[in-house]
């Protein structure tokens, strides 16, 4: 359940006078799902997605992600781009975007230390793979919500049932295909 649904938290202070840009919610989501699709803009000013499973909450203003096979978003951000990261539980259809913008801290840096020992703490196992560790400022968080909900017809507990149902689905359509 998002808590926040409709509200805007901003770095000039959340609209219903709440302190911290990641609420406890926020964290939550971000902790169990771990993959969010980052926007940036590439430098000829195309729009360039990416995912990223290793994305995790540093502080109440902060998220990061290892860089293990990013060269374009972290070619974006070192340019100066703009961040918007989307985290989405695939089950219930709801999550959070969070707008800002990003520093990486390559190695032999303390916050590229840190972020390795929240990694390997995490149980990454991909933690020698790690080029740098890239830090958004969270200027803006939004929830994100499935228009499924739009007329309260339907429940979380709905919600997942159906999503459980078609990813089993899947799943069993493609062992029954055999490997590519």
């Amino acid at each position: 359940m998002l808590p926040l649904a409709g509200r805007v938290v901003s770095r000039n202070g959340p609209r219903d006078g709440s302190l911290a840009i990641l609420t406890n919610d926020m964290k939550r989501v971000v902790k169990e799902q771990r993959l969010g699709f980052y926007a940036t803009v590439s430098e000829d000013g195309s729009p360039s997605l990416s995912p990223k499973g290793s994305t995790y909450v540093l502080d109440d203003e902060h998220l990061f992600f290892a860089d293990i096979r990013s060269p374009q978003t972290v070619a974006n951000i070192r340019r100066g781009s703009a961040v918007e990261v989307n985290i989405v539980d695939p089950f219930v259809r709801k999550g959070y975007r969070f707008k800002g913008t990003a520093a990486v801290h390559d190695r032999h840096t303390k916050v590229y230390a840190e972020g390795v020992e929240r990694l390997r703490e995490g149980g990454s196992t991909l933690i020698d793979r790690v080029r740098a560790i890239v830090v958004i400022e969270v200027h803006e968080a939004r929830p994100l919500v499935s228009p499924a909900y739009d007329d309260g017809a339907v429940t979380d507990e709905e919600m997942i049932r159906t999503f459980q149902a078609r990813f089993a689905r899947v799943h069993e359509m493609s062992r029954s295909r055999g490997p590519a």
